[in-house]
């Protein structure tokens, strides 16, 4: 029950049915539950009677303070007596998405307010961020010094050191938050770093990212009951002492997990203090998982798109891909371009499900040292992945260590790259040819990698140029040219299938251009020599127009031959298409067309032929006559070409010459096409014959703009397409 239930059990509060109004019932006050001010008054009146232990009697609100404008009430005055005669505790209450300026004047006017009624103590609150003052023993602009942990709670006359104790102990645990609450202090956290332009978005997420590293690593920090957390800020304590005490607790981190962050925390003292008051009253590491990682993923992803343009995976079909493979506890799995971690941390959610399992099976209970290491072996051993953006790539290690962990083995590195150099950079030999038994990958769509920029292009066989086989058999080319660039994608799957074991399977999200485009085939083809296809599912056009892509796309499912197999497929389709261009009507019948064309194009139009002929019979005549010398014919055959030429430049030549190559074009083409079809029927005779599961998802759970529909049909493909590939693993 939370605090609200609570009060309206209680009789405190009572919020109409509308939930317009909220009615204080012992004080018999009614106002606007439409106000966001009202929000976190209500919360705050709650929180003194149940947390701090005040009767109901000793609380007022809108309260008139004197001395002050007419219109001046005070939000909350907290009395010592019931007379109310002494005001003890005042109360100044804001909205929670105030900006960090606003909530500086707040203070201003909650010490106003304070004096006036010669309070001794000031609250100031937004219900993400709360500030607690000694109004009495200080001087009025003495705000730092006048800055403690917490008001006293009823009958405390001893301000506390710290607020927040392990177990509660003289103070109060650290408390779970939503999944909307978090959101929002992650973003006001963020905001009060970027200061409204002081400094780079970026930059403020990284020192987010920074802080809240602290704050997860003193979590876990094991403490004795009623020891205070490091993660706040004490009583009387300045910020100065504060950025120490945190930058102590960065380095603990910071030498255990040194690729997380390489660079030290580059925050102020009163920035390091300004963020504490959002982070310090939350208890990270039990906040339910979802919510947290949801939380997360949503700053996280608003930020990337307005940033950096970086468009992640939309939660649905990353669940659907997981979904659909048989991933256990010691299955090693990959993402090659792995952006904000995503497909990982579903990969390790389901794990972590197959330990819940097996501990409600009886295998072993759970929460034991047996479940954690079930799921926290391959979080820590098995999850690997690559991130060519050093901010995203540190960004996906912070989201899994608030998922509890699975960060280890996610580096920075252009995922491109040779295998080799990958391992030697990062220093981590997990990363190897032939060792993963699952690929889950979105690789970014559109790319155009450059040869001339990436020398790395030569080493894949999809980097090199393509060359039709009939082509290649009729000009001999050499086949290992590199090309001047290639499509991201398009190396990716090459990549996927060099990291792949023999018998893995890689799911990978594609632009249905591989699979329709004509000029896509030589992808197609050697797709089919290095894979068994296991399944395509096409994804509707608006799949990811909400998060800002509009390809239409795929998610193709491949399962990893073995070199053997692959040579074996590779001979065969050699063999057919020797075979069958070496048939009369294919092989050789192009040859003699192309021979023709060649010939009729040499010999050129009729103007051409009467040239050379009206040169031959002046030549002969000028022989004749006994006046051609060698200077002679020099002179007629130059005027001759000169015409010649004249003439290839007009119009009329150009279209006889376009014409003619039309014309043997078009029956060159007809034969190519005609050889193609009966080598794509020989293939299919001869080549092994395989179930592929196809399926065409129309309603994937949400529209083009985000919105949910109610419906999914990516569930029931998911289920199907497991059992389709349990079976095809059995076999």
């Amino acid at each position: 029950m939370n605090l609200i239930e609570r009060g309206i059990s209680e009789k405190l509060i009572k919020i109409n049915d509308d939930r317009k109004s909220v009615t204080y019932v012992r004080l018999n006050k009614k106002y606007r539950y439409t106000d966001p001010e009202e929000h976190v008054r209500v919360e705050t009146y709650l929180q003194l009677i149940f947390n701090y232990g005040y009767e109901p009697s000793l609380i007022d609100i809108e309260v008139v303070v004197p001395r002050r404008t007419p219109s001046d009430l005070a939000d909350i005055v907290v009395f010592r007596e019931e007379k109310q005669k002494e005001p003890w505790i005042v109360v100044e209450c804001k909205r929670q998405e105030i900006s960090d300026a606003e909530f500086n004047q707040s203070i201003e006017q909650g010490f106003g307010n304070a004096n006036s009624l010669s309070s001794y103590y000031l609250m100031v609150t937004s219900g993400l961020k709360t500030h607690c003052y000694d109004v009495k023993n200080f001087k009025p602009m003495e705000r730092q010094d006048n800055l403690i942990a917490d008001i006293p709670k009823y009958g405390q006359t001893k301000i506390s050191a710290a607020k927040y104790t392990k177990a509660g102990v003289n103070g109060f645990e650290l408390r779970e938050v939503s999944e909307s609450e978090l959101t929002r202090i992650f973003k006001q956290a963020h905001d009060a770093l970027w200061a409204g332009g002081k400094r780079n978005p970026a930059e403020a997420f990284d020192e987010l990212d920074k802080l809240i590293f602290c704050k997860l690593w003193d979590e876990r920090i094991d403490r004795k009951q009623g020891e205070p957390y490091e993660f706040q800020v004490y009583s009387g304590e300045k910020s100065e002492k504060l950025l120490d005490r945190l930058k102590k607790l960065y380095e603990k981190g910071r030498d255990k997990d040194p690729e997380v962050f390489k660079d030290d925390i580059r925050l102020t003292p009163k920035e390091v203090e300004k963020i504490v008051g959002y982070l310090a009253p939350i208890h990270l590491g039990e906040t339910d998982l979802d919510s947290k990682g949801r939380a997360f993923e949503t700053f996280m992803g608003s930020f990337f798109r307005g940033e950096f343009g970086q468009y992640f995976t939309p939660r649905t079909i990353v669940k659907f891909i997981v979904d659909s493979l048989p991933i256990n506890n010691d299955a090693v799995v990959l993402d090659p371009a792995c952006g904000s971690g995503g497909f990982l941390l579903y990969a390790l959610d389901k794990v972590r499900n197959l330990a819940d399992q097996k501990a409600g099976e009886g295998y072993f209970k759970k929460d034991s040292p047996k479940h954690y290491k079930y799921w926290h072996d391959f979080a820590e051993r098995n999850l690997y992945g690559v991130e060519i953006s050093e901010n995203i790539a540190r960004t996906a290690k912070m989201n899994m260590i608030i998922h509890d962990d699975g960060h280890t083995n996610v580096i920075s590195h252009d995922g491109l790259d040779s295998i080799d150099k990958i391992r030697d950079n990062s220093k981590n030999q997990g990363f190897k040819q032939n060792r993963f038994d699952y690929i889950i990958t979105n690789p970014p769509f559109g790319a155009s990698i450059k040869y001339s920029e990436h020398r790395y292009i030569e080493d894949y066989e999809l980097g090199r140029k393509d060359v039709d086989w009939i082509d290649a058999k009729l000009r001999n080319v050499n086949l290992n040219t590199p090309r001047d660039r290639q499509s991201s994608e398009i190396l990716f799957l090459e990549k996927c299938h060099q990291y792949l074991k023999p018998g893995g399977i890689m799911a990978m999200v594609i632009p249905d251009g591989i699979l329709t485009n004509s000029t896509s085939q030589y992808v197609r083809d050697w797709i089919i020599d290095k894979f068994r296809i296991v399944a395509v599912v096409s994804l509707p056009q608006t799949a990811f127009m909400a998060t800002g892509a509009g390809v239409k796309s795929s998610v193709i499912f491949l399962m990893k031959y073995s070199d053997v197999t692959t040579a074996i497929v590779r001979s065969k389709k050699q063999k057919i298409q020797t075979d069958l261009f070496e048939q009369d009507e294919f092989g050789p019948a192009i040859i003699s067309l192309e021979d023709e064309k060649t010939k009729i194009l040499k010999r050129g139009d009729d103007v051409i032929q009467e040239i050379q002929e009206q040169l031959v019979r002046h030549l002969e005549a000028l022989e004749a006559q006994g006046n051609l010398t060698s200077q002679v014919k020099n002179q007629q055959e130059k005027e001759a070409k000169e015409k010649i030429k004249e003439h290839q430049k007009t119009e009329a030549y150009l279209l006889w010459k376009q014409q003619i190559a039309d014309e043997y074009n078009e029956r060159i083409n007809n034969v190519k096409e005609s050889l193609l079809e009966t080598y794509q029927d020989q293939i299919a005779k001869q080549l092994e014959d395989y179930s592929i599961l196809m399926a065409i998802a129309e309603d994937i759970g949400y529209d083009a703009a985000g919105r949910e529909t109610g419906n999914n049909e990516l569930n029931t493909i998911a289920k199907e397409l497991l059992r389709f590939i349990e079976t095809l693993k059995a076999e």
